[in-house]
């Protein structure tokens, strides 16, 4: 069995654990919902909603969503970023599986379709996507990292999300603050605008972990790469993106 293959297994089994802890911290804020509205419809005027953490699906949730995360990050040791990245889509097919026993939601032909989509996607990425994933020294990504057209592209990626989040922030406050704006352009946009912001901070946060697992293999290896500045940086610029990305997802 080859390495990529055991990376896309341990990557469907992590964005399935990260979609189930998804559903039950909905259904954690849910719950606590519910009970602050039966308390409310009952007179209770001095009922003081609980935390939702001291609801246990939503500690559970916490725990698989977590749970998942560490598996992703530990599959970009042994398949393609680009492979693994396409993978994450599976939490879509899983969603409804999860959506309709967890919060009894009902799936509607739409997404039925859209999820065939999403499946016949996947067989065909995995049967015919890049199954290569090279290990890299601290230096040869360095001098990746540092190539002009690597930060020719951050730097119109930094521009990309700072001009989508002001229009996203100036649209939510336009909308806020006139009810005639309702049905205006800005309702179209928004969702746009959020998507471009999340997926480009959530591209990077992917390509730090992809770096992080990296020297992580590396270092299993025994060639020790904790010396290594770089592998500091990408720590730290992965856990900025992904601090900042996991509130959107």
């Amino acid at each position: 069995m080859g390495d990529w293959v055991i990376g896309a297994l341990i990557n469907i089994v992590g964005s399935v654990a990260i979609n189930f802890g998804t559903n039950l911290l909905k259904l954690g804020h849910d719950q606590r919902e519910k009970l602050s509205t039966t308390n409310n419809n009952q007179g209770n005027d001095k009922f003081v909603p609980k935390s939702v953490m001291h609801f246990q699906t939503w500690r559970i949730g916490i725990l698989f969503f977590a749970a998942g995360n560490c598996l992703n990050f530990m599959s970009f040791a042994y398949a393609a970023q680009s492979l693994l990245a396409a993978l994450g889509s599976i939490q879509f097919v899983s969603n409804i599986a999860f959506a309709y026993f967890v919060l009894n939601k009902t799936i509607s032909v739409k997404v039925m379709v859209a999820t065939t989509f999403i499946v016949f996607g996947n067989i065909f990425l995995v049967s015919f996507g890049n199954h290569q994933s090279p290990v890299y020294t601290p230096e040869q990504l360095v001098a990746k990292y540092s190539n002009l057209v690597f930060v020719l592209y951050c730097m119109s990626l930094v521009f990309v999300v700072a001009f989508n989040q002001y229009l996203y922030r100036s649209g939510e406050t336009i909308i806020s603050d006139s009810a005639k704006h309702t049905g205006s352009h800005w309702r179209t946009l928004l969702p746009f605008s959020y998507a471009i912001v999340s997926g480009a901070i959530g591209s990077c946060s992917v390509l730090f972990a992809k770096s992080l697992s990296n020297m992580l293999r590396l270092t299993m290896s025994s060639r020790y790469q904790f010396h290594s500045w770089f592998t500091y940086s990408m720590l730290l610029l992965f856990l900025f993106t992904a601090g900042f990305w996991l509130p959107l997802s």
